[in-house]
């Protein structure tokens, strides 16, 4: 069975090539793609996909075979090129072998275990191997068993080379349709700035003129202070701030061979929307459901024993994308004429403080998330680490600049990322989708939470390695948990403000 297997993730080296006169179509790849085949960040994105119906193998195979080998960095190899001697690598234009890449093991129907543990410890084995350097760096797995959570499920696993998780999301949805209209392409939310206001009554009298220059030199000079007090701490966590000891950081450091485990929980997004709109919160509900999950575990598990959760230093090392989105429509329209749509790996990191503690009200960990992340919104942290990171890869290449990005990601709790997903239902050849779930093998973290929105639910997706979290489904309970507690603290909040009115 190819791309499964219970053993240590093995480093495979990339095919070599001799010849110093290289085709022009095999360009080289940039050195942020390339830091992504060093062996402490050897990193694949896991697009875990629910549906609502059995897949059919034929079916899905010819609707990847029409739109994502038009895509060059679908259908390229990965090649050492020993002409400079730099460790460079080129994309090679090569024939796919469709057969290679969608992988179907029929025996686990045949299996008499529990099927949700079956699909839980395929997806496991997933990140001890890796795809063949000899093909594209990407694989179909077909899991045609029914769970407690779709009737079939499917990973699509992309090794982080070939894109970063915002580009590979809006490609992946370009293959899907909208269930309600087969014809029409999925739609993702677009969010407008209060900036982009007419700003046509702000000549109307210098007074008002001149106020709003002091609030924007106020502004400027808050952001500017921001900005280096974060690029400080930034560096320090480079060199020697490292995050207190807690159940969700690895006692001996990152290992790269380690088998991780995957849970998802989903929750409605309607519930979600609820509870910004109580606490005035924008993006910061995700962030507070998963304080008060974190802490509601340490709690339950630990007492107040072990862990002291008092002056505990925790952060998120919370991922952040830099790249405008083109829209699902516009990515279509390129793969349709081959132009090549991803272009690489655009994000920077931001830290963010968490607060890890047992509150009296649970609307207390959304309105900290907020107060966080309210003072990230006043800095150019991202800016600033990709572009500081980008200078670091030019000045001593992929080798040290991988060292660097993965001491900073180590020294933190836990990684987070956040995926907007289509607001409508959508379908892939006929194939309705229940549910997407985005999350990553060899991040060198201990525990990584992904968040995807989709139609009307948001999936959470942890990621640990396998003996941090010996009871994870514990974990994700503790997700749903908190954020039922999170909602009904809000639903109460709002019957009191009704009843003073």
């Amino acid at each position: 069975m190819e791309g499964q297997g219970s053993g240590k993730k093995m480093i495979l080296k990339p095919l070599r090539i001799i010849s110093k006169n290289l085709d022009e179509e095999a360009m080289l790849l940039s050195p942020s793609s390339r830091m992504f085949h060093e062996p402490n960040y050897n990193v694949y994105v896991l697009a875990i996909m629910g549906w609502k119906v059995p897949i059919n193998v034929d079916s899905i195979k010819a609707e990847l075979q029409s739109k994502i080998l038009k895509h060059p960095r679908f259908s390229s190899l990965q090649v050492m090129d020993e002409s400079d001697g730099g460790g460079n690598m080129r994309w090679v234009p090569t024939t796919v072998n469709m057969d290679d890449h969608v992988i179907v093991p029929l025996q686990l129907a045949d299996n008499n275990v529990d099927k949700d543990e079956l699909v839980e410890d395929y997806i496991s084995n997933l990140s001890t191997t890796n795809v063949d350097m000899s093909k594209p760096l990407w694989d179909f797995h077909i899991l045609n068993v029914k769970t407690c959570h779709a009737e079939a499920t499917s990973v699509f696993r992309i090794h982080h080379s070939i894109g970063d998780g915002v580009a590979l999301m809006s490609f992946l949805l370009s293959c899907f349709r909208t269930t309600s209209d087969p014809t029409c392409l999925p739609k993702l939310p677009v969010f407008s700035s209060s900036n982009d206001k007419s700003n046509l009554s702000q000549t109307k009298n210098r007074k008002k003129n001149l106020w709003q220059y002091l609030v924007k030199l106020w502004f400027f000079i808050k952001l500017l202070f921001n900005t280096i007090a974060d690029v400080l701490l930034f560096i320090a966590t480079a060199l020697f701030l490292k995050d207190s000891q807690t159940p969700f950081t690895t006692t001996q450091g990152f290992n790269a061979s380690a088998r991780q485990r995957y849970i998802y929980r989903t929750i409605s997004l309607d519930d979600v929307k609820f509870i910004k709109d109580v606490t005035n919160a924008v993006n910061d509900v995700v962030l507070g459901i998963t304080q008060a999950a974190l802490s509601r575990y340490i709690h339950r598990r630990y007492g107040k024993g072990k862990f002291s959760l008092e002056g505990m230093r925790c952060r998120a090392n919370v991922i952040v994308n830099l790249r405008p989105a083109l829209g699902v429509k516009a990515i279509a329209e390129m793969i349709e004429k081959n132009v090549a749509v991803i272009q690489g790996n655009c994000f920077g990191f931001v830290l963010v403080p968490l607060s890890i503690g047992q509150l009296d009200n649970p609307l207390d960990y959304v309105g900290k998330a907020k107060t966080s992340m309210d003072r990230k919104k006043h800095s150019l942290e991202s800016q600033c680490t990709f572009y500081a990171s980008q200078l670091f890869l030019n000045l001593f290449g992929f080798k040290d600049a991988a060292k660097l990005t993965q001491r900073v990601t180590s020294q933190t709790t836990l990684a987070l990322s956040n995926v907007i997903g289509p607001r409508e239902e959508i379908s892939c050849a006929g194939h309705p989708l229940e549910f997407v779930a985005p999350t990553c093998s060899g991040y060198p973290t201990g525990i990584m939470v992904h968040v995807c929105s989709y139609a009307n639910k948001l999936t959470f997706t942890i990621a640990v390695d396998e003996g941090i979290i010996p009871d994870l489904k514990q974990l994700g309970d503790d997700f749903i948990q908190s954020f039922m507690l999170i909602k009904e603290a809000a639903a109460h909040h709002t019957k009191l403000a009704t009843k003073l009115d």
